[in-house]
């Protein structure tokens, strides 16, 4: 009987606890082959410095359910990049913690850094012949793991941004005046969340009339002509753009007003694009504009989380724990879409080697118009991913959530 390891790295999402409990869960199912199951108190780093907890001892019954429901990482996250060398001396120590702890599986949930750390420990084992085995949980409200039809966190994200601009758009055309509202949105080179603010329309040719994404470039002058085109049909106009467009040469639109700094894998830390696009249209056009950074509240929002999401989330997790008791090590669950009319999905096992440090683009034939709208096939694509809404425990009028002491 070994025990469990699990981790959460990386920007949180709606759903990335459901993930979590579905690794808890299975996890105690299987209490003839696990005994402990310790979560890593703010992912790799944190366990480095001996903080973990055992969430089978810790968490009630009760607590386990409100888990599942409960936005951003209960357990902390962070952003640590593994070492490169796999000579070097910090993969002997942490080995040697799993070594203290009795570990046999390792689960992180996270995004493409996170499966990034579990290339490099499934390798690092292999290579000392370590029979630890090392599963990844994928999750992002980004929505650019490869190999995956979609991503946890990314339904939940989607839903978020739909219904918060479509709540703008109604406020931006109470009045009769000529304006513009410029929505920024996360996305550093895929657009998966900016497309999804195409749900917002009521019919075809609604707001947002502009849907900007990196896969595209961004040209000032080209932005000035469809501007010019669509308040020459209505008064109010509303642009959603990604963080990270950028123009032809590959300079962000944010870097117009200043440098971007840069985090701790070496990308640079986007924002203000909206800033820059409100400043070229009140000296361009002359017309009242606005900008709008919805920032973190796209992948902390828990009250419109969407129910498949939340189920998806948690069945990923309780996969990954199926896939290491089969033997499995060095994978990442993925989300296969069966194809029929009806929405349907299934979870596989895929090398976690072949995912990291790649990025899946939103499909350029998604893209559509003068690269300033969102097709068709993206909206039929996404629908399934936000559908229902899950029972939530209320206290005193606002949501209950589950709280890390």
């Amino acid at each position: 009987m070994k025990n469990v390891i699990v981790g959460q790295s990386g920007g949180p999402t709606a759903v990335i606890n459901a993930s979590l409990y579905g690794v808890i869960r299975e996890s105690l199912a299987h209490d003839q082959e696990i005994g402990h199951v310790y979560g890593m108190i703010n992912g790799i780093e944190g366990f480095l410095q001996d903080h973990y907890m055992d969430l089978g001892k810790d968490l009630s019954e009760e607590e386990l359910e409100l888990l599942k429901l409960t936005p951003a990482a209960y357990l902390g996250s962070c952003r640590y990049k593994l070492p490169e060398d796999l000579n070097s001396t910090f993969y002997m120590t942490i080995f040697e913690k799993f070594r203290k702890l009795d570990i046999g599986y390792f689960f992180y949930i996270g995004g493409n850094d996170s499966m990034d750390t579990v290339s490099k420990l499934s390798r690092y084992a292999a290579k000392i012949g370590s029979t630890i085995r090392f599963i990844g949980v994928p999750k992002t409200i980004d929505n650019d793991l490869i190999q995956t039809d979609h991503t946890p966190g990314y339904g939940s994200a989607a839903k978020y941004v739909a219904s918060t601009v479509r709540e703008i758009v109604l406020d931006a055309t109470v009045y009769q005046q000529k304006a513009v509202t410029i929505i920024e949105l996360m996305g550093r080179h895929a657009g998966w969340l900016t497309a999804a603010s195409v749900l917002a329309r009521k019919h075809p040719k609604d707001n947002p009339v502009l849907i900007y994404l990196p896969e595209s470039d961004f040209e000032m002058e080209h932005f000035a002509q469809d501007l010019d085109a669509a308040l020459e049909k209505r008064n109010s106009v509303i642009v959603c753009v990604s963080e990270g467009i950028s123009d032809s040469a590959g300079t962000f639109i944010c870097e117009y007003g200043d440098e971007a700094a840069v985090d701790n894998f070496g990308h640079k830390m986007l924002t203000g694009c909206g800033k820059v696009l409100e400043n070229f249209v009140r000296h361009k056009f002359g017309v009242k504009v606005r900008s709008v950074e919805l920032n973190v509240s796209q992948r902390c929002s828990g009250m419109v989380a969407s129910a498949v999401d939340i189920e998806e989330a948690a069945l990923a997790g309780s996969k990954g724990v199926e896939a290491a008791l089969a033997g499995e090590t060095g994978k990442m669950i993925a989300f296969h879409r069966i194809p029929g009319s009806d929405y349907q999905m299934e979870c596989r096992t895929v090398d976690v080697n072949e995912v990291c440090n790649q990025e899946q683009p939103v499909p350029a034939a998604w893209i559509t118009g003068r690269a300033n709208d969102i097709g068709q096939d993206y909206i039929d694509y996404v629908r399934p991913l936000i559908q229902g809404e899950p029972a939530r425990p209320m206290e005193h009028g606002v949501p209950k959530y589950l709280y890390r002491n």
